[in-house]
């Protein structure tokens, strides 16, 4: 053993800062669109500028720095864009609460100027916090390249874009249902509505024909709505109401007189198949009032409140309050026949959490049929491939029925809308800047339309302005498109089927051509982490403790494709204590000699000191590296992950390490030597096979043991490539020589197996006798006998012809290359060993004896609770089981 200087554990907090830092000095992740290198680009998904680091961020952005360092790997000039998003809803109403809280002000007591300025300043104390935690996390982004949604030049596109779509009829101004918040108080698109299952009611209203002769019972879940009411509408051809169609009727408590229509969209079966219309606080009540010409009467505020239009009574109340008191003014009078329980869906703000109120309002729209046509086309053709490829069911039923995008949004925070209103005659005018004057009658008095667009109205030009769309430049020309999307399956409609519009719109090109969805993250529990919930740990604290390598790769690791992930922090000793082995493996190479001069190559290595398990693990690398470039192009992260971990841990370090350690300790200098050179230049292949998902353990490794010098990195060392077949051949690389080694560790695996039945331990030298399946295994076997001794831990090996050779009590256990048999005189105390045995057995059989009484007797098995009977039919199993194997055991003996 020698002196070394690598310290004996993995320091991971010193290891992330000081090789992050050197990373970012060297310009490692800078994009050049001046290279001649083929070009790989991903754009981060923008998280909200308010946002904190989750661990969704965690497995969404070290997915996407996977890709990105294994591409540099391959040669690739990679450009990964990262930036904030300006999040609306979401940053207005952060800032509204604190200034509520604090100060006591709303952003009315403000004005929109000064309030703006608070959001601004709240932006930038607040807005960086999630990019310094993504460095934390290690991800290679060109930060030199960060975008805002808010920057000037991506205003500009967006201003552009509505201008765009405006002058070609694509975007119109109407007022039409939408969604409403009364907390944001602003219009939401149908994406940003949550629909919960709720226990409500049923109210059974009567309404009396107006000239008093009968009367239609109404079915309502919202019965505060009723105060807007237009018409009661019957199916025509419902029997029960053919003679009400035509008359009218008076609606209660209002007194206000209202038609009995016919209208095919009403369900028959639903309530007692007469329903209450309120073309303005509903969306399918809108549509039946645009086909019968019915007046539409807006009976609330934009906060949720009864307006002038519900009546005196009623005016300014918050609307559940109304429904409340209605209810009981409706028993009063005799109008309430009855309440029933009623389970239904109600849609709810994203944002807000409080139930949305359709609403009529003026808002401005986009029309997406068109957009959608040439979008749902390059999904089809294959021109854009979703991983795993069910999301295409998905994004094309979306498309198919997809629905006017209200853009318009009644908020100060965001991107204002560029339409000016003449104030005489009301002409718009859309416009990057003011007009002089109205171009319709010329009056110079006009005002800026007040609303802002929707977030997403902004986010869905991401790939290509982040690059300075509209105005062309090289940037542009050679990172767009962009290659691969990694994202949330949350977002397929407010974010990817927008992008991929917006890409064919106005770039005429695909934005990317690989987008992949990744997991939702869970507790233990099978609960979507939340804040609410409380259940979701902070990532930077984990990384705190467990590392960010071991992190990063655990939580790829325990993602199954298209899968919901079960995370608890326990689950990072995976990556923890696989980070370990692999130090410990560097660390014990080390100790033996320095780094072999030839490392990096095995074209002069001397084949005759070459042994059967070299070639296995070179044989074993070359596979894995097909298997690992495959794993990865196709997006298998979660087959990466397991395979590497099993290749390094299992093959690598059980197996060929433990191998190596007879020529290490007793081999010849040229022995030592050839091992020396197959170990160093394997370990170097797999730290790069494994940097993309570890990036910080491996560059401290690949320094550690000197396979670069201090100014150089492993991000710059080539992805590993397969031997081509000169080399295979000049190593006598084969499959069946791969299979002769792999049923050498079977038949050791079974020797263990042995000595773990008898409870000796592992590190206790035993004898061992093998009898070979024919002469070619007793061939092979023969060709490294000391490295098969130091494997089994042997005590003495030997080769036998016939059972009669063995000399007293030798369990056996069968592989592929022959029996193997532990003799057990001289090892074990064989009589103490028997008494121990029966005294087991009896205790077995006392057992089951007791279970074999219960299961047979039918009041227990008929009146015990079926978990309890379940649970003995189990145990009867398992005493069983370990009858036999005792009964083996004794026989052996």
């Amino acid at each position: 053993m020698r002196d070394i200087a690598i310290p004996k554990h993995f320091d991971s907090g010193s290891a992330q800062d000081r090789w992050y830092n050197y990373w970012e000095e060297k310009g490692y992740f800078k994009g050049s669109a001046d290279s001649a290198s083929e070009k790989y680009t991903i754009v981060i998904p923008p998280p909200n500028v308010t946002g904190v680091l989750t661990l969704g961020h965690v497995l969404n952005n070290t997915l996407q720095d996977i890709l990105i360092r294994w591409q540099k790997m391959k040669g690739k000039e990679i450009c990964w864009v990262p930036g904030t998003d300006h999040a609306g809803i979401a940053t207005q109403s952060k800032v509204e609460t604190y200034l509520k809280k604090e100060k006591n002000l709303t952003r009315y007591d403000l004005g929109r100027e000064d309030f703006l300025e608070h959001v601004w300043e709240w932006k930038e104390k607040y807005g960086g916090r999630i990019i310094e935690q993504l460095r934390k996390l290690g991800v290679a982004c060109d930060w030199e390249r960060e975008r805002f949604t808010l920057d000037d030049g991506l205003s500009d596109a967006v201003e552009d874009v509505f201008i765009k779509l405006y002058k070609k009829g694509l975007i119109y101004k109407g007022k039409r249902i939408i969604n409403w918040c009364p907390k944001s108080r602003t219009a939401l698109s149908d994406e940003e509505v949550i629909h919960k299952e709720e226990k409500g009611n049923l109210w059974h209203i009567k309404y009396p024909l107006a000239n008093g002769n009968g009367e239609l019972v109404v079915a309502t879940t919202r019965p505060e709505t009723m105060l807007g009411d237009t018409a009661v509408a019957v199916h025509p051809e419902d029997e029960r109401y053919k003679d009400f169609i035509g008359k009218t009727i008076m609606l209660p408590i209002v007194k206000r007189e209202i038609p009995v229509i016919a209208d095919k969209f009403v369900d028959k079966e639903f309530g007692t198949g007469a329903v209450k219309v309120t073309p303005a606080h509903d969306p399918n009540d809108y549509g039946m009032g645009e086909r019968h010409h019915l007046p539409m009467i807006n009976v609330m505020n934009d906060d949720g409140t009864m307006n002038q239009a519900a009546g005196e009574e009623f005016n300014g109340l918050d609307r559940f309050k109304c429904r409340k008191i209605l209810v009981e003014k409706l028993q009063k009078q005799g109008s309430l026949v009855k309440v029933e329980e009623h389970l239904h869906k109600v849609g709810y703000s994203e944002r807000g959490n409080v139930p949305v109120e359709p609403r009529l309002s003026d808002q401005w729209f986009v029309k997406m049929k068109t957009l959608a046509e040439p979008a749902l086309k390059v999904v089809a053709d294959k021109k854009i491939k979703f991983y795993p490829e069910r999301w295409t069911k998905t994004y094309n039923h979306w498309l198919e029925n997809i629905k006017d995008w209200c853009i318009s949004r009644q908020l100060w925070w965001g991107h204002r809308i560029p339409a000016y209103y003449c104030s005489g005659c009301g002409e718009i005018m859309v416009a990057k800047t003011q007009p002089e004057k109205c171009k319709k009658c010329h009056t110079k008095e006009l005002h800026r339309d007040e609303d802002v667009l929707d977030t997403w109205f902004s986010s869905w030009l991401w790939p290509f302005s982040v690059f300075g769309w509209p105005h062309d430049n090289n940037d542009l020309k050679e990172f767009y498109p962009t290659n691969s999307l990694v994202t949330g399956p949350d977002i397929i409609f407010f974010w990817v089927a927008r992008m991929i519009m917006a890409g064919l719109e106005f770039m005429d090109e695909i934005p990317f051509s690989e987008v992949y969805f990744t997991s939702i993250i869970r507790d233990e529990q099978g609960r979507k982490m939340s804040k609410s919930l409380n259940n979701s740990p902070d990532p930077l604290d984990v990384i705190d403790h467990y590392g960010a390598d071991a992190l990063r790769f655990s939580i790829i690791y325990i993602a199954p494709v298209g899968q919901d992930i079960k995370y608890s922090n326990e689950k990072c000793d995976i990556g923890k204590h696989f980070a370990t082995k692999i130090w410990n493996a560097a660390r014990f190479r080390l100790m033996q000699a320095p780094l072999s001069e030839n490392w990096d190559s095995l074209e002069n290595i001397s084949t005759e000191n070459l042994r059967d398990d070299d070639i296995w693990i070179l044989s074993k690398l070359d596979k894995k590296v097909t298997e690992l470039s495959d794993a990865l192009t196709d997006f298998e992260f979660h087959k990466y992950a397991h395979d590497i971990y099993e290749f390094i841990w299992s093959e690598f370090c059980d197996w060929y390490i433990e191998s190596a350690k007879s020529v290490f300790f007793k081999g010849s200098e040229p022995e030592k030597k050839t091992v020396f050179n197959v170990f160093d230049y394997a370990f170097s292949r797999i730290l790069r096979l494994l940097h993309p998902i570890m990036p910080f353990l491996t560059e401290e490794l690949y320094h550690e043991m000197g396979y670069v010098t201090e100014k150089d990195s492993i991000m710059l060392s080539p992805w590993p490539k397969v031997f081509n077949k000169k080399l295979k051949a000049q190593l006598q690389i084969t499959d069946e020589k791969e299979k002769l080694v792999n049923n050498k560790f079977e038949l050791i695996s079974a020797a263990r197996n042995i000595k773990s039945t008898y409870n000796i331990p592992n590190v206790q030298k035993t004898p061992f006798c093998i009898k070979p399946v024919d002469k070619k295994a007793e061939e092979f076997l023969c060709s490294d006998m000391s490295g098969l001794k130091t494997l089994l831990n042997a005590e003495m090996l030997t080769l036998i012809k016939d059972d009669s050779e063995l000399d007293g009590p030798a369990p056996s256990s069968v592989s592929s290359l022959g029996s193997v048999y532990l003799p057990l005189r001289g090892v074990i105390d064989i009589e103490e060993e028997k008494k121990k045995l029966n005294k087991q057995e009896k205790e077995l059989q006392a057992l089951l004896k007791g279970i074999n009484a219960k299961l047979s007797n039918e009041n227990f098995v008929n009146r015990a609770p079926e978990k309890v009977v379940k649970r003995e039919k189990e145990r009867k199993i398992e005493f069983e089981e370990k009858l036999k194997r005792l009964n083996n055991m004794m026989n052996n003996l």
